[in-house]
């Protein structure tokens, strides 16, 4: 019984642990916004979900479900300014929204066609621990989103 018991005891402290790091990660993004914001006079608008944006141009039309298919300009940067990927000046990109980072599926919905803005999505909701090559662990990241087309 003490051999079953063990295993389950570890997971969940193992999960009661996890979720924890994950509460503060969230606490430290907002907390590193928020003084990123301050330091360069940004006033963006909080999102429920916790990103930060500013819309430049609205758009026209309807805004993209959670589940559309987007056609997109982008630059993805660092706060510090550094670029780790963006669209070639006169290409787009299209793909499934629910296959990117949560940032994005909070953000892209905000803007209708033709819509752009920037938006500030904190590492918990894009790659936390695991990012790509290029971006380090727990980075915030920053989008200037040009939302083309959608269905």
């Amino acid at each position: 019984m003490i051999r079953t018991l063990i295993p389950v005891l570890c997971a969940f402290i193992w999960l009661s642990f996890g979720c924890n790091d994950q509460r503060l990660q969230s606490e430290i993004d907002r907390e590193i916004l928020e003084k990123h914001f301050k330091a360069n006079n940004i006033k963006p608008t909080l999102h429920s979900s916790g990103i930060f944006y500013i819309i430049h141009e609205p758009g026209t039309g309807n805004h993209p479900a959670f589940s559309s298919l987007v056609t997109v300009k982008f630059q993805g940067y660092l706060l510090d300014g550094t670029v780790f990927e963006q669209t070639p000046d006169d290409e787009t990109v299209t793909f499934s929204l629910p296959n990117t980072i949560a940032g994005w599926q909070y953000a892209v919905p905000l803007l209708k066609s033709g819509g752009k803005g920037t938006f500030w999505i904190p590492s918990s909701l894009a790659y936390g621990r695991f990012p790509p090559p290029g971006i380090p662990a727990n980075s915030n990241l920053v989008y200037d989103i040009e939302l083309i087309r959608f269905r």
